[in-house]
């Protein structure tokens, strides 16, 4: 699995790791924030949610113009500053007024901006290492890992965030509570989700080290089609149709991977909102060990010496991986033993399940693909993405089923409303994270693998302008949260998820003559 990978890989996967886990310690309570400390709707919470999210993926395109032009690893370090100037400014407490907003406005900028290049050039980094005919055989593996390393920072965010908000209420003689709408414990809250973002500023920074630390291993790869042409380095020549074909077939895959991010990214408005307002956050019995999140980092872990147990080379190896994943799965058990029964869960805790679902499962995902292509039988990234579509579609269902039951709150009235399981919302996180998986570390590969060498950097960007569109879409269910039925509202997603993988099965000889 990891074996003859390029180091330079595992430098650039850590460094994004420290960046991904501030983001994501941000974004977990991001929502939440708003309506805590301005008093917001959901639907009012959901669009700036929605318009930060597509502000941030579309900003790559610009960072990867400018990448293409002076460099990318200069465009990192750039987003590196810019980046922790906005989680600054966003972690210095103001009042809830037109200031307020103001500095929440100007730090959500700069950390758009500075994500922007940042993200999509780090990315230009890794695929450059895998132009050596040495490793080019290895990117899907390598984007898989580095996709993986992402979602261990965003795995441990929720719970840093959650231990964070804790602590500060405890300071105050409070606790969390999801229906208090007393204005001191809101005040007390947005101060504690303050808190939140100053976490996202120290993560950048041990992400910076490790960047600088180890640029060495990675240097080399730091190289536009321009500079190569200066340097005299051989790079990929295209003919001008080549190039026009390959440009047009990303275009096509952006335009359908737009609805798969629109479905996908639920996960910090509508379905945050639904596991404050449907999910049950008393949490008891077997459940429980899902929201320890050390139990689910050992879990996590075990997967990996799992597999090392039937990999290694050497029986030695192969013993030592067997004990340690025994100790790992029995200190996993240990954890959840000595929990409180019930344990009491907050909205944010379910999003560590969609990143836990991605480090545990990558290795299963790795192995099946590769066990294919070791029998001549290699599934295609554009196939991977039409497949990932159907599997959105399957996970939305599941909630679909959840909801069949509830009342819709402009109807509620005197009823009472229906409080699910939590393993309703496990599920689907479950599930779309399996979609996930076959949609956006090949998409990566892909866009780094056809991507004409000149337009590296664009196309990175371009990547993440559909991503853009996609976030900005996902507020449409929490301006209809309030208007239409729950079942209505997560059939719509369906309904585009199924569309746009029957649209990408029809478009996949095409792709494969434009791409060869």
């Amino acid at each position: 699995m990891f074996e003859g990978q390029p180091k330079g890989l595992y430098a650039l996967a850590l460094a994004n790791t420290g960046e991904r886990f501030g983001y994501y310690t941000m974004l977990a309570i991001f929502a939440l924030f708003m309506q805590a400390k301005f008093g917001w709707t959901e639907s009012q919470a959901g669009q700036v949610y929605a318009i930060f999210l597509a502000v941030v993926y579309f900003a790559p395109l610009f960072g990867g113009m400018i990448a293409d032009k002076i460099g990318y690893g200069k465009c990192v370090t750039i987003g590196f500053a810019t980046m922790f100037l906005g989680y600054l400014g966003l972690a210095i407490p103001t009042e809830a007024d037109t200031i307020g907003q103001i500095s929440m406005f100007g730090g959500l900028a700069c950390v758009s901006l500075g994500t922007g290049l940042f993200k999509g050039n780090l990315q230009v980094l890794v695929g450059n290492l895998y132009d050596d005919p040495k490793y080019s055989s290895r990117r899907d593996s390598a984007f898989s890992l580095f996709y993986m390393a992402i979602n261990i920072g965003a795995m441990f965010a929720p719970s840093m965030a959650k231990w964070i908000t804790n602590v500060y209420l405890s300071h105050y003689g409070l606790q969390y509570n999801a229906a208090n709408t007393d204005p001191s414990y809101l005040q007390a809250l947005s101060g504690a989700y303050g808190l939140c973002f100053g976490v996202a500023c120290i993560s950048l920074i041990l992400s910076a080290v490790i960047y600088f630390a180890f640029r060495g291993w990675f240097k080399h790869a730091d190289v536009t089609a321009k500079q190569a042409k200066e340097q005299a380095v051989a790079v990929e020549e295209l003919t001008p149709k080549q190039t026009k074909d390959r440009i047009v077939a990303l275009l096509l895959v952006f335009a359908v991977v737009i609805f798969f991010w629109m479905a996908f990214h639920q996960n910090g408005s509508a379905l945050t909102f639904f596991a404050k307002k449907y999910t049950d956050l008393t949490v008891s019995c077997t459940m429980r060990i899902g929201f320890n999140i050390f139990s689910l980092a050992l879990i996590a872990i075990s997967v990996y010496t799992g597999f090392a147990t039937f990999q290694s080379k050497s029986t030695r190896s192969r013993a030592i991986c067997g004990v340690a994943t025994v100790l790992l799965l029995s200190g996993a058990y240990a954890l959840y033993a000595v929990m409180d029964n019930p344990t009491y869960a907050q909205p944010s805790d379910f999003q560590q399940f969609n990143p836990f679902f991605v480090v545990a499962l990558t290795p299963f995902s790795m192995a099946f693909f590769g066990a294919l292509a070791n029998k001549g039988k290699e599934v295609s990234a554009p196939t991977r993405i039409a497949w990932g579509m159907l599997v959105a579609a399957l996970g939305f269902g599941v909630i679909t089923m959840a909801s069949t039951d509830l009342i819709s709150p402009m109807s509620l009235g005197d009823k009472t409303q229906s409080i699910l399981s939590p393993g309703w919302l496990i599920s689907t996180y479950f599930t779309l994270t399996l979609a996930e998986l076959l949609l956006s570390p090949m998409g990566i590969s892909f866009v780094s693998k056809v991507a004409p060498p000149k337009y590296k950097g664009l196309m990175m960007g371009g990547w993440f302008v559909a991503t853009a569109i996609g976030n900005y879409l996902s507020s449409i269910p929490s301006m209809l949260w309030n208007r239409i039925p729950l079942m209505y509202n997560w059939g719509i997603l369906i309904a585009l998820c199924l569309v746009s993988a029957l649209v990408m099965f029809a478009l996949l000889k095409k792709l494969k003559e434009m791409t060869a």
